[in-house]
């Protein structure tokens, strides 16, 4: 009989996290004007799961990619994560006081220091990926930051906030027009995670649409399970405002669908996600184990 692999997800998200930790704090020195500095490091480490930077660093792995080789790429995904909380945290867009069980930063530095380290990490994010990534052929590594580009722009993250902002108050949006916040908003970054992360190790057509599909399943859910955690824990197991969502007036899909529609949702995303990673066998425990783990998470 086969034998079977055993899979730890606490032990791999751990250790994972440790690597990402340790490459984002040295990839920012406090130099003159110190204050802009700070204000980047002040949101760049104050914790979180790290999510978006081990999915690259899995997505390369199971390609028999080098993680050390991702790593740039893994630390500029978490620099433009980080500029969007601080500006979505900003009072022009969704206005809130704490992210991550901390004062969000324009609560620190001021709303103009804040919009200049959201600047100045999505700017240093694309360099980072230019100057650190070793190793690998100019033409992967400029499909990745055009990648990256592209998520990030009105064609991914910015484009997904204009209609969320759009449709705010507004109680008949549909669930296609959610849908399309959020594989813009939430998901376009995290598939850009993933097929980066596999662009780098050199992946092909099939390899990308596969991954693409799962990516955006996972995408998906992720969203799904915040709407829900926003009407179902805490301030202090989310490490950020609880209940923002109805405060706001915002169509989530729990107003929509209900919360066990909406649970229901969630996991069916997660299999389609699962099942686009059967045929890479044990390499895909990793990324199988996260889409699991996306339904399962408290905050």
């Amino acid at each position: 009989m086969p034998q079977t692999v055993t899979f730890n997800l606490d032990t791999y998200l751990r250790d994972r996290k440790q690597e990402v930790e340790a490459a984002l704090d040295a990839s920012i020195a406090v130099i003159y004007p110190e204050k802009i500095y700070e204000s980047m490091r002040y949101s760049l480490m104050a914790g979180g799961k790290r999510l978006r930077p081990i999915l690259c660093l899995a997505a390369c792995e199971l390609l028999g990619g080098d993680r050390a080789v991702a790593m740039p790429t893994a630390c500029a995904m978490e620099m433009v994560h980080t500029m969007s909380l601080i500006h979505d945290d900003l009072p022009a867009m969704d206005n809130d006081d704490f992210r991550r069980g901390k004062l969000t930063n324009h609560k620190v530095y001021g709303d103009d220091i804040a919009i200049l380290a959201g600047d100045a990490l999505l700017a240093y994010a694309f360099e980072f990926i230019a100057k650190e990534t070793k190793g690998v052929a100019a033409e992967r590594v400029l499909k990745t930051i055009a990648n990256l580009g592209n998520a990030v722009a009105a064609t991914g993250l910015v484009g997904g906030q204009v209609v969320d902002l759009e449709c705010e108050g507004q109680l008949d949006v549909t669930a296609e027009t959610l849908n399309f916040i959020h594989i813009h908003k939430t998901a376009a970054l995290l598939k850009s995670c993933v097929i980066c992360g596999a662009l780098l190790a050199g992946a092909n057509d099939t390899d990308i649409a596969r991954l693409s599909t799962y990516a955006n399943s996972i995408g998906l859910a992720f969203q799904i399970i915040d709407d829900i955690l926003d009407i179902t824990a805490t301030s202090e197991q989310l490490g950020k405002t609880a209940g923002k969502d109805i405060a706001a007036q915002k169509v989530t899909y729990p107003s929509l669908w209900g919360l066990e529609t909406s649970r229901q949702k969630a996991q069916e995303l997660v299999e389609q996600a699962k099942a686009q990673l059967v045929s890479y066998g044990d390499a895909a425990l990793p990324l199988m184990a996260i889409a699991d783990y996306i339904t399962a998470r408290q905050n």
